[in-house]
């Protein structure tokens, strides 16, 4: 029975078995940050109840750019937000019917598949450690989305998957 369980060669099974072990509790544990998506503002680029993994060092040596998914650490490892980085530091943005426009310049956002012209955000220039986030879903009221400012240290990583 032992041996069909673990071949010809226990051993080295044993030992494969331990380094996949190892190697699962490094890369869930310090790498990959598993989370569920809920609700619908990343919709279409993300569906409700879909499960997304985020690189939390991805950002270790650069910062993160406009257009990247990001996952947001609300309160702790527990509450995560999804968003997309649509402004950077220092720089000046407002939304204007529906558009994203930052420094005088509007946001090219192929992503986005539905807007609603009442999107509208008064101007606001972005700290030295500030990045704007906002979800696809443009369709969906502004009053319903979470939205705007987010220091630096609150992104927890890239959603990679």
């Amino acid at each position: 029975m032992a041996s069909l369980l673990l071949g010809r060669h226990p051993g080295r099974t044993l030992v494969r078995v331990a380094v996949l072990v190892a190697a699962a509790i490094l890369v869930f544990g310090w790498v990959l940050l598993p989370v569920r998506a809920e609700g619908i503002s990343m919709r279409p680029t993300y569906e409700p109840g879909g499960f997304r993994l985020v690189n939390r060092l991805a950002y270790r040596i650069g910062n993160p750019r406009r257009g990247d998914v990001v996952a947001i650490r609300l309160a702790g490892e527990g509450v995560i937000y999804i968003k997309r980085v649509l402004g950077l530091p220092g720089e000046r943005l407002h939304i204007e019917g529906g558009r994203v426009i930052v420094d005088g310049t509007p946001v090219e956002e192929p992503y986005v598949r539905h807007r609603r012209d009442s999107w509208t955000l008064p101007e606001a220039t972005l700290g030295a450690d500030e990045y704007f986030v906002a979800g696809d879903n443009r369709g969906m009221p502004i009053e319903q989305h979470e939205l705007g400012k987010v220091r630096r240290g609150r992104i927890a990583g890239k959603v990679v998957w």
